[in-house]
């Protein structure tokens, strides 16, 4: 997607939702899995009884109630996921990293084929115009707001327009625009149109993903979903997730239940990374804690990729330091035992990928739903040892977003959607869906409960307790009021 600055919005008029203009070529004719779509039915009682089977110290009760969560403030999300496992063969789902604006739908083969929306339909019926229909809007508009990919950001706006029966805006608002069609007037979105004529927002579906805070504020009266506090406090912030997790694991320890992350150490500076490098064994993961489409994250496995990582400029000050999960041989023995990529099915020449799960979720007024799925593999297989001649991120980075010059590019051959011919390469089972499916809401509700406490009375960001918990300058200058 090329970026295009002072474009007006565009007026997305009901009718004109086009399948392939809203996916990926590939995703259009394709069969979802018989086993996720099994999953994407099965009820709350259901999962939970299957859940609780497997893991009998887990309170069932508390388990429903966190099932039925109804957020304040992250009403969707899209969790990153490894499948792991352990030399005496425990297997986990593990959170990499959760993110407010996720995408998705692009990827998701449709469940029904009469259905051409597919979950975009699903999203904004059972999830967006419900949270809208909750709360006191102004007068005004509905639209889209997006920085990066278009195809899925005009696919809500088709999708809103059609269910709604109203014009839709489609506005891109990217970082660095001398002249956005966004703004912000006395905390109402408005958005200019091509006759340079401003319109008033009612509520917005929010895709803007790069620093958002520095140029949407924390406190709108136009509905945002998902809001900016759902950024900072976790949502586009991994510094501030990491902490989210932890405060929420300290209650879900209670009931039996966890939030499985690597090992991760906050609010490190650039100085004491080799030194944390060191503690694991000198094979981690190095993330800048604000960035976000597989930007500023870097695995090391040698001492070469520590020094260039150190020799590398960067824009802000702290990091977080993780436990890398790579091969039997050569991943992190952290605090809580050695655990490695279950990867794919090898293939044809026995090669074994890497492969993340990304799980979209959305509140309802049933609780977190799933709403849509897909995988990403590695650029190339696992290897068995390593050399310092070997990029340890082509065979662990599964991110298929690529940053250019003038925009963005997407590696597509990567991906891996959840249809028939994809999905059994993965190796997942059901029961590897339903542990995903409740990591991506104990995540979610750790980031959602965390942004309760960030937020005043007056829904103004609490600055100070900010500061304490995210001692970060440098990213305080960049947040909106």
């Amino acid at each position: 997607m090329k970026i295009n600055f002072e474009e007006p919005a565009q007026l997305v008029r009901p009718g004109t939702f086009i399948q392939e203009n809203h996916y990926y070529h590939k995703v259009v004719n394709a069969q979802i899995s018989p086993l996720v779509l099994f999953f994407l039915n099965m009820d709350t009682d259901r999962i939970i009884e299957r859940y609780c089977h497997l893991n009998p110290r887990v309170d069932s009760d508390a388990l429903t109630q966190f099932l039925n969560y109804r957020p304040n403030h992250i009403q969707w999300s899209g969790t990153d996921l490894f499948h792991v496992t352990t030399a005496n063969g425990k297997r986990q789902m593990v959170v990499i990293e959760t993110n407010s604006s996720p995408s998705g739908q692009k990827s998701m083969p449709l469940l029904f084929d009469q259905e051409e929306m597919g979950s975009y339909q699903r999203l904004i019926e059972t999830s967006f115009l419900p949270f809208v229909k909750e709360k006191r809007v102004v007068s005004g508009h509905y639209a889209v707001i997006y920085d990066k990919n278009e195809m899925e950001a005009s696919g809500y706006a088709a999708a809103l327009a059609q269910i709604t029966g109203e014009d839709v805006y489609l506005a891109s608002f990217y970082d660095g625009d001398p002249n956005p069609s966004v703004r912000f007037v006395d905390e109402v979105m408005e958005v200019r149109d091509q006759n340079a004529n401003w319109f008033p927002i009612k509520a917005a579906i929010r895709y803007v993903t790069q620093t958002p805070w520095n140029r949407i504020p924390v406190k709108s009266k136009t509905l945002i979903y998902n809001p900016i506090i759902a950024c900072l406090a976790g949502g586009r912030n991994k510094r501030m997730a990491a902490k989210a997790y932890d405060f929420y694991n300290g209650d879900l320890k209670n009931h039996g239940l966890k939030i499985n992350t690597p090992e991760t150490i906050k609010d490190v500076k650039l100085h004491e990374i080799p030194l944390w490098v060191d503690r694991f064994g000198g094979h981690a993961v190095i993330k800048n804690p604000y960035s976000n489409a597989g930007q500023g994250v870097y695995t090391i496995t040698c001492k070469q990729e520590l020094e260039h990582f150190m020799s590398l400029s960067h824009p802000y000050e702290d990091f977080i330091v993780q436990s890398l999960i790579g091969n039997y041989h050569w991943s992190t023995n952290s605090s809580d035992g050695l655990y490695y990529h279950v990867g794919m099915v090898p293939n044809k020449k026995k090669e074994i990928y890497v492969a993340d799960l990304r799980f979209m979720i959305a509140s309802t007024p049933n609780g977190y739903r799933p709403m849509a799925m897909y995988a990403r593999r590695a650029e190339k297989p696992l290897t068995t040892n390593l050399d310092s001649t070997e990029d340890s991120w082509q065979m662990l980075g599964t991110n298929l977003s690529i940053k250019m010059i003038d925009g963005w590019a997407s590696e597509t051959g990567r991906l891996k959607m959840v249809d028939q011919k994809d999905f059994n390469q993965l190796g997942l089972s059901l029961d590897s869906l339903i542990e995903g499916y409740i990591q991506s809401v104990l995540s979610t509700i750790a980031i959602d409960k965390l942004a309760a406490e960030l937020i005043n009375t007056k829904k103004q960001l609490r600055r100070k307790l900010f500061m304490a918990i995210n001692g970060d300058p440098i990213l305080m200058d960049e947040i909106l009021s």
